[in-house]
């Protein structure tokens, strides 16, 4: 019986080692225009089909394609409607939110989970029975309770419903004086950071990213942090003037070595970095691959996320 017991309990252990991390189906990677392909990130711990979208620009075609792609075993109204369990959005522009307003009339019940600047834009501008019914639990009436916003505090951790996961939110510059959101995702031992759209500390004249670093710092340390979702925007040549709030391979670079200041270069050294926001226009992206790679002197491991291809971070 003894046996049987260490057996069993061996089996235990290393069934939860196998599931440490995370799981992600990138629902869309591009920034600007490729309206079917626009940022969304689902993100579960490994193993789990209860997932948080990171941003909503596209949802129902990054699912189908998911789905093309075997990212999962199941419909799409399953994988909307079920393995989405809320929206984490880091500024309320279109590019970034623009999904989950579309299929909000199809959708359950739902968390919606930002910072007090984009719930404001959401009551006043989208879910107001003029651009959109207000599906929301709060604005112009009727309110129909559909979707809850959830607030989300500088730094403070919120669990993130009917998942394993909670979450805390930091500010970000994008373009002042508009703001952006980064968010700290963690599940057990585990954390994963995601970028919204923010432009270089030096160029936004704040010191947010260096905040976000600071508070991530002892995490990559420890190794517990598993991946950092980063956004570039345009290449090396587009002016500092007209950024726009994005980073360019040179910004990304930079804030990396910010972040190896903090908490030591050599454990920066194949850190995931998934490379978001890339705006299709011309060769860009081909050029954005060609700047990282001559620039990647921390040897981070950077992922250049495809659409509906599912990937772990661990």
């Amino acid at each position: 019986m003894r046996h049987i017991i260490s057996f069993l309990l061996l089996l235990s252990v290393s069934a939860s080692f196998a599931q440490k991390g995370f799981q992600v189906v990138p629902l869309g990677v591009k920034g600007g225009t490729t309206d079917g392909n626009l940022s969304a990130y689902m993100l579960a711990p490994a193993g789990s089909d209860a997932y948080v979208c990171l941003d909503a620009g596209t949802v129902s075609n990054g699912i189908g394609i998911a789905i093309q792609k075997q990212a999962f075993n199941a419909n799409a109204e399953t994988v909307l409607k079920k393995y989405i369990k809320g929206y984490l959005i880091s500024h309320p522009h279109l590019d970034h939110i623009s999904g989950m307003i579309i299929n909000s009339v199809d959708d359950t019940v739902k968390q919606v989970y930002a910072m007090a600047h984009g719930i404001d834009v959401m009551k006043a501008h989208y879910f107001n029975w003029q651009s959109w019914p207000n599906l929301a639990n709060d604005g112009n009436a009727p309110a129909l309770n559909k979707y809850r916003y959830q607030q989300l505090a500088e730094g403070v951790e919120m669990p993130v419903k009917d998942s394993e996961m909670s979450v805390q939110a930091f500010p970000l510059s994008h373009s002042k004086p508009y703001s952006s959101t980064a968010f700290l995702l963690r599940q057990g031992d585990d954390y994963a950071l995601y970028f919204g759209d923010t432009g270089p500390d030096e160029v936004e004249e704040t010191d947010h990213m260096k905040r976000v670093w600071t508070a991530v710092a002892p995490l990559v340390k420890s190794g517990k942090l598993k991946g950092i979702f980063l956004e570039v925007s345009y290449p090396n040549a587009q002016p500092d003037r007209h950024l726009y709030g994005h980073l360019t391979p040179k910004w990304f670079m930079r804030e990396f070595e910010v972040l190896g200041g903090l908490a030591g270069k050599e454990h920066l050294q194949n850190l995931n970095v998934v490379v978001t926001h890339i705006k299709p226009v011309g060769n860009n992206e081909e050029t954005i691959r060609r700047e990282l790679g001559e620039a990647n002197r921390l040897r981070l491991r950077l992922i250049f996320p495809e659409q509906g291809v599912k990937f772990e971070l661990k």
